[in-house]
């Protein structure tokens, strides 16, 4: 919203924006109709200066521009007539180059592919966040000074570190794979902006063995759907989603001596990365779950029909759920997902060589050779299990 006592300001987190519509004859020389630009003050007196001299430098700037456009007397008169329209060419915005939103639309069109809708809001959450600070630029146009008031602008709206990371992390991505595409030699100035990854980072907690074996002994007691997702998930150590999105024909051989569930992609539930495809064997309490979830009989092929009523599956609906259930029974600030620290830690305490971790939980193994071969059998796997038990 614009500022009634300084005009084509607004304020943003106590900072003053530049903002101004791109007059309607001009529009076909930018790429967005609107320029905004940070002021880097808070200060209203500081504001008002910097307002009133940015406007004025953009009139006489489009003037001249309405000057180039028009028809003047005795030009086939001025020597060298060619050149000179070559360099008032040369000095306006570069119309070959892809802006923001054209990088965003081919990144996702060529990366988005079998990828969940949450790839693509992220994706363009981000892009907007930007384009609304900065505007909808040629790459090109966008400077180190657009990427340092980027970065102070989500430092400014509170986000963590890991947060300010993933937006980072989106934005070069999507000007990394444009530059590319179109084979421009244009350096990303958002690549290497610093920034406090740690700032307002929780520390994921795992939840200590005692209280495991006591959410474990609940789950028996109440005896639903969501004491079995709960209970699968303490003794198989998978993200929640996976869980959430399973069929019950993913359950393979509880009746035989290897029984084990298959963790592979769904149309209504994606997978974190390729990694997370996998076979885990069922021990213990996660056994006793997938025995209960093939025999009840809830008119679903999903093992949890709750959390799939739409597409994709509702991991939100089910993490806010059961995490409110699960906070009575753990420390403070564990989750479900700390279900899957407990894992990693249950395994280091049997002292599990650390591939055979990653394949049990779906974590990338660093390593070129680790890319050779089909991976442990499901016996040795089984066989660290019943050891963390």
């Amino acid at each position: 919203m614009l500022t009634k006592t300084i005009p084509y300001t607004f304020v943003r987190g106590g900072y003053f924006y530049f903002s101004r519509r791109v007059p309607a004859d001009l529009r076909g020389h930018y790429s967005y109709h609107r320029i905004v630009q940070g002021l880097h003050t808070t200060s209203p007196q500081k504001a008002k200066v910097q307002a009133s001299i940015t406007a004025a430098k953009l009139e006489a700037y489009w003037s001249q521009m309405r000057l180039a456009k028009s028809d003047v007397i005795g030009m086939s008169l001025v020597r060298d007539s060619s050149r000179s329209s070559q360099e008032v060419a040369s000095n306006q915005p570069q119309t070959n180059c892809p802006s923001l939103l054209d990088a965003l639309e081919v990144y996702l069109k060529q990366k988005g592919k079998g990828r969940p809708k949450t790839f693509r809001v992220a994706a363009r959450r981000t892009c907007n966040y930007l384009i609304g600070l900065c505007g909808n630029k040629p790459l090109s146009g966008y400077t180190r000074q657009d990427a340092l008031q980027f970065r102070d602008w989500l430092v400014a709206r509170g986000l963590t570190g890991s947060s300010i990371t993933r937006n980072f992390s989106y934005l070069k991505a999507v000007i990394n794979f444009a530059l590319s595409e179109y084979a421009l030699d244009i350096r990303n100035p958002f690549v290497g902006i610093y920034h406090d990854r740690s700032a307002g980072v929780l520390v994921r907690k795992p939840i200590p063995m005692e209280a495991i074996k006591n959410v474990q002994s609940e789950c028996h007691a109440i005896d639903d759907d969501m004491r079995w997702l709960i209970a699968l998930i303490s003794d198989t150590g998978m993200r929640l989603a996976e869980g959430a999105g399973l069929l019950k024909e993913d359950f393979v051989g509880l009746d035989t001596d290897l029984p084990y569930v298959r963790v592979t992609k769904h149309p209504w539930r994606n997978l974190k990365t390729s990694s997370s495809e996998r076979h885990i064997p069922l021990v213990g309490e996660a056994l006793w779950a997938a025995k209960r979830i093939v025999e009840a009989d809830n008119g679903s092929d999903f093992a949890f029909s709750r959390y799939n009523r739409a597409s994709p599956t509702s991991a939100n609906s089910a993490s806010a759920a059961l995490n409110k259930w699960l906070k009575q029974y753990v420390p403070a600030g564990c989750t479900m997902h700390s279900f899957r620290h407990s894992m990693r830690d249950r395994l280091r305490t049997v002292q599990c060589p650390a591939d055979i971790t990653d394949q049990i939980g779906g974590w990338t193994t660093d390593g070129v050779g680790q890319g050779y071969g089909s991976g442990y059998p499901l016996s040795v796997l089984q066989e660290w299990l019943e050891k963390a038990k």
